[in-house]
């Protein structure tokens, strides 16, 4: 346990202290929002999400549209190798139908932050980021021009989505981001690229039999809020609201609640709905007798 409280204390003093080796420009993420986008829609899905056709009509949807929507695909998490690999790409036109769909990989910090570079992000309305490590994505972004470019995206209404890794990066505390393995919870990368605030996300939640991982972490952490999802699972984050789409459950980890009612998580089906800023379940609407 004195381990784990020694990563906590790491981790405070990580996200007080700017990363000297990537902050070439300063972020702007002002929000009234307490953890989703004040604009825009997150689309956070735990992995394996295959041809899942609630999690990708959602994403279409979210998108604008097959016709009118224009994809960048981010393959960092997968590796250098990635870079000229389409299956991704191919794979997302064929699922969506989307036809607009472009690859983004970058090689350098400094590509990232290039006018280049960026180009596609700026005209984009939907991002993906696809799976494999996290803290690949967030050697190659974290705090860029790119990294600036994925928020407007969300300014501009559009959406950011991601499965595995890629919904892991969306957070603002990196989870299971140690270079050595994702079983070491708390490591080496603890900066995600933030799209969720005040927030710690952890997937492939109960296939991988992580559904306690989260809790120890939430108890000593009470501003942040908690998030595992299972495979072929997501949730659409709208200003504080989240709603759950797809086959399995969402668990949801607040301090209070794990602290106060002696309950580790709450689980969430498809078609729930909670409230991020109060930290409460947001009952259905009542149906007409």
């Amino acid at each position: 346990m004195t381990s784990f409280f020694n990563s906590i204390v790491l981790y405070l003093l990580a996200a007080a202290t700017p990363a000297l080796a990537q902050q070439p420009i300063k972020i702007d993420t002002a929000s009234v929002t307490r953890h989703g986008p004040e604009h825009g829609s997150l689309l956070i899905i735990g992995g394996n999400v295959g041809n899942t056709a609630s999690v990708w009509n959602k994403f279409v949807e979210l998108a604008g549209g097959k016709e009118k929507a224009r994809i960048v695909v981010v393959t960092a998490a997968s590796g250098d190798s990635a870079a000229y690999d389409q299956k991704d790409i191919n794979e997302i036109k064929k699922i969506t139908g989307i036809k607009d769909v472009t690859l983004l990989h970058a090689s350098s910090l400094p590509e990232a932050n290039s006018d280049r570079f960026i180009a596609p992000v700026e005209r984009a309305t939907g991002v993906y980021f696809v799976g494999g490590r996290q803290w690949r994505i967030a050697d190659a972004y974290l705090n860029t021009r790119t990294h600036q470019a994925f928020f407007d995206v969300l300014k501009r209404g559009g959406v950011i989505a991601g499965s595995s890794a890629g919904a892991t990066i969306q957070g603002s505390f990196l989870w299971r981001g140690d270079t050595s393995g994702a079983e070491t919870l708390i490591g080496d990368h603890v900066q995600g690229l933030g799209f969720l605030k005040n927030a710690a996300i952890d997937q492939h939640l109960m296939k991988r039999n992580r559904q306690f991982d989260l809790v120890d972490f939430i108890k000593v952490s009470p501003k942040l809020i908690g998030i595992g999802l299972d495979e072929a699972t997501a949730i659409v984050v709208q200003k504080d609201t989240i709603q759950v789409v797809g086959k399995s459950y969402v668990a949801i980890y607040d301090h209070d609640t794990i602290l106060k009612k002696n309950i580790p998580f709450l689980l969430l089906k498809e078609g729930e709905r909670y409230d991020l800023k109060n930290r409460v379940l947001i009952s259905p609407p009542k149906t007409a007798k």
